[in-house]
């Protein structure tokens, strides 16, 4: 979901000149300039989420676009310092501009700014209560890119689901929150679809986590130090089922004995999600009953005035929301490409063919 040039270099930040920065006040300049910047981050670094940003209920996009830019930075996080305490710094870094921001004090950098917009956009339109879930739900990205910083290694496969929860499952909460829409089946869906998505994420970076570490320039441009060892995110209970020794892959990359047979049995845990979602989508627009019970609902953020699986409201909801949904398809697409691939990320193509499968996805009203 991310280019390797990204996350090896990072982000840019976009130039404020002095006077916007004692100026003190987000103008429709600033905003427009925040917004090409994000937008142009995510063309670059993140382009399946570029093209799903279209789709997205045009009341969310501008949060979309700076949440998914701020995704990126955090990714970047590990494979652009020396150490993690450096790394915490800027974590907390975020979770003060997040506070400020959302106390209407953006600070001069193009995410906040972005941000702030969406948030002033949302209180105008829902109240002022309505953004109290999308601050929660971004304070947990930051907090769960942070304990996962140093790549380790997930002690099982619900512990990578967990993670997938956290943090693209929260991602989709968070832009079902902008929109406002706030539906039992929706976050349902985006939790399916958003643990595929984390999965796939995992799966996508191995070739990009176990390549040998890259040396960090200063601004002299000597070595200051190196980025992250070399690491595997595939479960370890995975790993030790099929016999695959991490220090193999890295040795060896796609010659690793077990890597395949790991791979194939992560990525159909992943395509599972995305089957129940698809059987979810299919009953609510019979008028049916999803099928299962909503693990998460009750949890903080997930309580609900009232749940309706056959209304009206239930089929409103799925046609409004239903651009954030297709997150699904870039997801599915990866999967594919992984079959074709024989299961080993080390070849898996690139592909020409996601823009015309999001058009009929939503021509069709599919994921």
């Amino acid at each position: 979901m991310f280019s390797a040039r990204v996350i090896r270099n990072g982000l840019k930040r976009a130039p404020l000149g002095a006077r916007d920065a004692r100026r003190g006040i987000v103008t429709d300049a600033d905003v427009d300039q925040a917004r090409k910047y994000c937008v142009n981050q995510l063309r670059h670094g993140d382009y399946e989420a570029y093209l799903v940003r279209r789709f997205v209920p045009r009341p969310a996009q501008d949060a979309y676009d700076a949440l998914r830019t701020l995704n990126l930075e955090l990714v970047r996080l590990p494979e652009t310092v020396s150490n993690p305490t450096i790394g915490q710094f800027r974590m907390q870094f975020w979770r003060d501009t997040v506070n400020r921001t959302f106390a209407g004090e953006p600070p001069r950098e193009p995410i906040s700014i972005l941000l702030h917009k969406a948030i002033t956009d949302l209180r105008a339109r829902a109240g002022d209560s309505s953004t109290s879930s999308l601050k929660f739900w971004l304070l947990r990205l930051i907090n769960t890119r942070e304990k996962h910083m140093e790549n380790r290694p997930f002690a099982d496969l619900s512990a990578l689901e967990d993670y997938a929860e956290n943090t693209y499952a929260t991602l989709m909460y968070m832009t079902l929150a902008a929109a406002p829409l706030g539906s039992v089946h929706l976050d349902h869906l985006a939790s399916h679809i958003g643990k595929a998505c984390g999965i796939v994420a995992t799966l996508r970076g191995i070739p990009i986590l176990a390549a040998p570490s890259q040396p960090i320039r200063g601004p002299s441009g000597a070595n200051v130090g190196n980025t992250r060892s070399p690491a595997l995110l595939l479960p370890l209970d995975v790993m030790a089922e099929v016999g695959l020794k991490e220090e193999d892959v890295f040795r060896r990359g796609p010659n690793a004995d077990g890597l395949q047979d790991a791979i194939f049995k992560v990525a159909t845990r992943a395509n599972d999600h995305l089957i129940t979602a698809r059987e979810m989508m299919k009953n609510l627009k019979s008028g049916e009953d999803p099928g299962h019970d909503y693990e998460h609902e009750g949890e903080a953020e997930h309580v609900y005035s009232s749940v309706d699986g056959s209304g009206e409201s239930t089929t409103v909801d799925l046609l409004r929301g239903f651009g954030v949904l297709l997150e699904a398809l870039p997801a599915t697409d990866y999967l594919q490409r992984l079959e074709a691939a024989n299961f080993d990320p080390f070849k898996v193509k690139s592909s020409w063919k996601l823009p015309w499968r999001l058009w009929q996805a939503l021509r069709r009203k599919e994921i």
